[in-house]
């Protein structure tokens, strides 16, 4: 008979009537004035629940192995030995344990050298995966039609973020207590614009035009690779720019400096005297859309091999390069400047977040973008899709159209002017100007023309429009 708690016989033994186990009384008045429960069950149990044993109290002898020296010592030996043999057990257990934890140990490190190679061979993989996307045997989307990836840890710099944080600031602020200038283009006045200079370039194939703060200055290249400034005051050609790399798809203004994308990639910065001070190349196809940050200082360039690559103009370097999914043909910043957009042949049109490159919105258009603009009150997106003659103007804040505008033929260019009142949008058939009245919340269509256009701009105070067509020919609009 066992205590169920020490092992050892008890002095007063007792019985649980919970569980039917003995104990020492002392042992179980104890447990259960701590606990409350039976040892054994846990089922509640009270010193009421417990019964006493009678059992006899006469000593028992020794065994008999223990009534001499030679047996005392042969047990005291035998003790030795077992005591001996499980510290030899414990040692050979402490062993075999420090061999497995040092295998752990070894494994473990060579998994994080693993995974350090497979990551850099993953970012050569898509470097090379993204070059040969462009020109390789699978197609403008990849070599068998895969996606390119957005490349971890990419951060612009703190330098470049804080200025994309004031220019936010400052622009946010002005732009919407901003009022329309008195001196501004009305409907009646466009209602009367007619082609007023007409002048023939040396390019041709043209998709682009910019014009300078000045707004007097027009710039476009075309497929021969020249890039001509247009003087809409002296109405010619003042200024030509010739490049040895290939075609112009894009053009911006970048203060004086003209900003040029090639067909071959590469994205070139002229000064105002006509020479190549920069160029860039990050794009393993054409670069295809350019775009200017509202800080003079940051520019955007998206191309057919899925890359957006952002530029610190004051160091001349590359800040931030992201990959999409799709081959891209239009960008453009918002006009707070924290936003980028850019429109691929998907039909996508993803929005990032300037500073940190995150994707913060997605509108899909359903057919390749050929041409977006941002509208000044900061929430209009409008978009044109290939070979579509409707302009579908987006609400930024809800994520869905507030108006498609139907343009009579196919859009290949539109802008916003400098107020957002109107939309200017031209196609091979003709042009034609879209007006909003935000008091009445209504849509009017002051212009409709014949004027063929591939790239167009506003002019000085929204009372002319530069215009640019496949074969060269730059008409400036106006009134009377």
């Amino acid at each position: 008979m066992l205590c169920a708690i020490s092992g050892e016989s008890p002095q007063h033994p007792v019985v649980s009537t919970k569980s039917g186990n003995i104990f020492e009384r002392r042992l179980l008045e104890s447990y259960i004035r701590e606990n409350g429960t039976d040892p054994i069950t846990a089922e509640p149990l009270t010193e009421s629940d417990i019964l006493d044993l009678q059992t006899s109290t006469a000593v028992k002898p020794r065994p008999p192995t223990l009534t001499s020296i030679p047996s005392l010592l042969s047990v005291f030996q035998n003790e030795w030995d077992a005591l001996a043999l499980e510290t030899f057990t414990l040692r050979q257990h402490l062993t075999q344990t420090r061999q497995e934890l040092s295998n752990a140990l070894y494994e473990n490190d060579a998994a994080k050298r693993v995974v350090a190679r497979l990551q850099r061979e993953r970012d050569e993989a898509r470097d090379a995966l993204s070059k040969i996307g462009v020109n390789g045997a699978g197609g403008e989307g990849g070599v068998n039609g895969g996606e390119a990836m957005q490349l971890d840890g990419q951060e612009m710099s703190e330098e470049l973020v804080k200025k994309v944080e004031a220019t936010q600031e400052k622009l946010s602020k002005t732009r919407r207590k901003r009022p329309v200038p008195e001196d501004w283009a009305t409907n009646e006045d466009l209602e009367a614009f007619a082609p007023m200079q007409s002048t023939e370039s040396n390019c041709s194939d043209v998709h682009s035009i910019a014009m300078d703060s000045s707004e007097d200055l027009a710039l476009f290249g075309g497929k021969e690779g020249f890039t001509s400034v247009y003087s809409i005051s002296k109405r010619k050609m003042v200024k030509q720019l010739e490049t040895a790399n290939g075609a112009v798809t894009d053009v911006a203004w970048a203060g004086s400096d003209a900003i040029t994308a090639i067909s071959t990639g590469h994205v070139e910065i002229w000064d105002e005297a006509g020479s190549r001070i920069a160029d860039f190349q990050e794009h393993s196809g054409a670069a295809t859309a350019l775009a200017l940050h509202p800080s003079g200082e940051i520019a955007a360039s998206v191309g057919a091999d899925k890359r957006i690559v952002f530029y610190d103009l004051a160091q001349s370097t590359t800040a931030l390069k992201l990959y999409t999914d799709s081959a891209l043909t239009a960008a453009q910043f918002h006009p707070d400047g924290h936003l980028f957009a850019a429109g691929g042949k998907d039909g996508q049109i993803k929005v990032y977040d300037t500073k940190t490159g995150a994707n913060a919105a997605n509108f899909d258009e359903g057919a390749p973008i050929e041409a977006l603009d941002f509208s000044e009150n900061g929430t209009w997106l409008a978009v044109a899709s290939k070979n579509s003659s409707v302009v579908s103007v987006w609400d930024l804040r809800k994520s869905n159209k507030v108006k498609e505008v139907d343009m009579g033929g196919p859009v290949s260019t539109l802008r916003w002017d400098y107020t957002g009142q109107f939309l200017a949008a031209a196609g091979p058939g003709g042009l034609t100007i879209q007006a909003y009245d935000k008091g009445k919340k209504e849509w009017s269509e002051p212009l409709r023309t014949a004027v063929p256009a591939s790239a167009l701009d506003w002019g000085s105070k929204g009372r002319s429009l530069v215009t640019v067509n496949g074969e060269g020919i730059v008409i400036v609009l106006g009134g009377k």
